[in-house]
C-alpha cells in the first residue's frame, strides 16, 4: 500500500497486538529500561567520544600533520578527505538501518572499523616516514570519515529509541561534562609527557593509541549495558535510490526542517577556520608540547563545562536558543583570537570555541532528531549529517588554500561571516520542541 504521499507505508514490526497496544509496550519497555540505556549511553559519551575528541580537536591532528608535511594545505586537504568519507556514508547508513527493528550489531561494527581507523593512525605514526607518512595519515583520516558518518547515524537513533525527548539534553549534557574532564585531563598529560619529550620518539602516534583505547572501552560498555527495544513501526524498505528521491518530500513537508539544514551548512562552513587556529597561534607563540596540552584543555574542559549549561538549556527551552547562544559565542571568539594574541586571551579563546562548538554539535544532533515523525529519523540524519559533511569537505580545502595565499585573517573572516549568516536565518526557523510532546 502506498499513502497520499506517495510512500510505502510503514512495515508493523510484530503481529498480533493492535498499533496502539504496541506503541504502550514500546513507551513501556524505554521507561522500564531507561536507567539502564542512560548508563550505557553515558559510558559510551564519556569514554568513547574521549578518544574521538582527542583526535578531532583542532590541537594534535593538524599539529601532526602540519609537522610531518610543512603545508597548511595537506593539513587542510586531510580534514577535507576526513570529511568526504562521511558524505555519502550517512545516506547509506540511513538506507540500511531504517527498516530494521534491531540497530545494535550494526552499530558495534561501524563503531569498531571507525576506531580500527584512529590505531591506524597511531600505527601509521610508528612505522612510517616522509611521504609515506603523510599519505598514511590522510588515508586513515578518510575511512575515520567513512564510518564515524555511518556510526552518528546508527548511534544517534538509537539513543532516539532508548531517551525520551525531554531527558536527551540531560544526557548530552553530562556525558560531554564527563568526556570533557577525561579529555582534557588527557589532552594535558599527553601533551605534556608524550609530545613535548616526544616519548619513544613517537609522542603523536601514542597520542592517537590513547585515543583508541579510550573509545574502545566506551563502546565495550555500550555493548554490555544496552538494552534496545523493538519499535511498532518501521520504515517500509526501499532501495537508495528511492530514499535520495524522497528527500525533497521531507524539506518540501517541513519548512522548519529545511531553514535547519541550511543553518547547519551555514555553520559547518564556519568550521573552515578550525584546522587552522592552533598553526594561526604557532606564529604568535611557541608552540611547544606544554602549550599544546594547555590549549587543547582549555578547548576541551569548555566542552565539559559548557555542555552542562547546554543541555538543561535545551531541555528547559528547546535546542534553537542553545544554537543561537553557541554561535555567538563562536563569532565572539575567533574576534578574540584575531586581536588578542597574549596566551591568556589565546587560551580563553580556544575556551570559547571549545564551548562554542560543543554548544553546536550538541544542538544540531538533538533537533534533527525533533522534527518529523519517528519513521523519518534514520532518513533526516543521514540527509543532515551528509549536508554536514558536503560543507566540512569543501570547507578545509578552501581554508587551506586561502591560509597559504591570503594568509590566517582572510580564513578567519569567512569563517565569521558564515556564522553571522547562520545566526540571521535562525529567527525564521521554528523550535521543533513546540511541535512535539515532552
Amino acid at each position: 500500500m502506498t499513502r497520499l504521499d506517495g510512500r510505502a507505508e510503514p512495515v508493523e514490526a510484530a503481529a498480533g497486538p493492535s498499533l496502539a497496544e504496541r506503541e504502550s509496550a514500546y513507551e513501556a519497555f524505554v521507561w522500564d529500561n531507561l536507567k539502564r540505556n542512560y548508563l550505557a549511553n553515558f559510558l559510551h559519551g564519556a569514554l568513547g567520544a574521549t578518544g574521538w575528541r582527542l583526535v578531532n580537536a583542532p590541537t594534535f591532528l593538524p599539529a601532526y600533520l602540519h609537522a610531518v608535511s610543512g603545508s597548511s594545505a595537506i593539513v587542510g586537504l586531510g580534514l577535507a578527505l576526513q570529511q568526504l568519507g562521511g558524505v555519502l556514508t550517512p545516506i547509506l547508513g540511513a538506507s540500511k538501518v531504517e527498516h530494521k527493528t534491531r540497530l545494535l550489531p550494526t552499530a558495534m561494527w561501524m563503531g569498531g572499523l571507525g576506531r580500527l581507523a584512529i590505531l591506524g593512525m597511531a600505527l601509521c605514526g610508528w612505522w612510517l616516514r616522509g611521504q609515506a607518512l603523510v599519505t598514511g595519515l590522510l588515508v586513515m583520516m578518510f575511512f575515520l570519515g567513512v564510518f564515524m558518518g555511518i556510526q552518528r547515524v546508527v548511534f544517534q537513533v538509537l539513543m532516539a529509541k532508548v531517551v525520551p525527548i525531554s531527558r536527551r539534553g540531560r544526557l548530552q549534557a553530562w556525558r560531554s561534562a564527563a568526556g570533557g574532564l577525561i579529555a582534557a585531563l588527557m589532552a594535558y598529560c599527553a601533551g605534556k609527557y608524550l609530545i613535548e619529550p616526544d616519548l619513544f620518539g613517537h609522542g603523536y602516534p601514542l597520542t592517537f593509541l590513547l585515543a583508541f583505547v579510550a573509545t574502545s572501552l566506551g563502546i565495550s560498555f555500550f555493548r554490555i549495558l544496552i538494552r534496545e527495544p523493538e519499535p511498532p513501526t518501521v520504515a517500509a524498505r526501499a532501495r537508495l535510490r528511492e530514499r535520495l528521491r524522497d528527500f525533497p518530500r521531507l524539506l518540501a513537508g517541513d519548512r522548519s526542517f529545511m531553514l535547519f539544514l541550511i543553518v547547519q551548512m551555514l555553520a559547518t562552513a564556519g568550521r573552515i577556520a578550525t584546522p587552522f587556529y592552533i598553526l594561526y597561534v604557532g606564529q604568535l607563540i611557541p608552540l611547544s608540547g606544554g602549550t599544546l596540552g594547555l590549549l587543547s584543555v582549555a578547548f576541551l574542559g569548555a566542552d565539559m563545562l559548557s555542555n552542562l549549561v547546554w543541555g538543561y538549556t535545551g531541555d528547559k527551552a528547546g535546542f534553537r536558543r542553545v544554537l543561537l547562544f553557541s554561535l555567538v559565542t563562536w563569532i565572539g571568539a575567533t574576534v578574540l583570537l584575531m586581536t588578542v594574541h597574549a596566551t591568556p586571551a589565546i587560551a580563553l579563546a580556544f575556551f570559547g570555541l571549545g564551548a562554542a562548538q560543543s554548544g553546536y554539535q550538541m544542538a544540531a544532533q538533538t533537533m534533527v532528531l525533533e522534527f518529523g515523525v519517528r519513521d523519518d529519523i534514520p532518513m533526516r540524519l543521514g540527509l543532515s549529517t551528509t549536508a554536514e559533511a558536503i560543507m566540512a569537505t569543501t570547507g578545509p580545502l578552501a581554508g587551506g588554500v586561502m591560509a597559504d595565499h591570503l594568509g590566517f585573517p582572510a580564513v578567519f573572516g569567512a569563517s565569521i561571516a558564515f556564522l553571522a549568516l547562520a545566526v540571521l536565518l535562525l529567527p525564521a526557523m521554528g523550535e521543533p520542541r513546540r511541535a512535539k510532546p515532552a
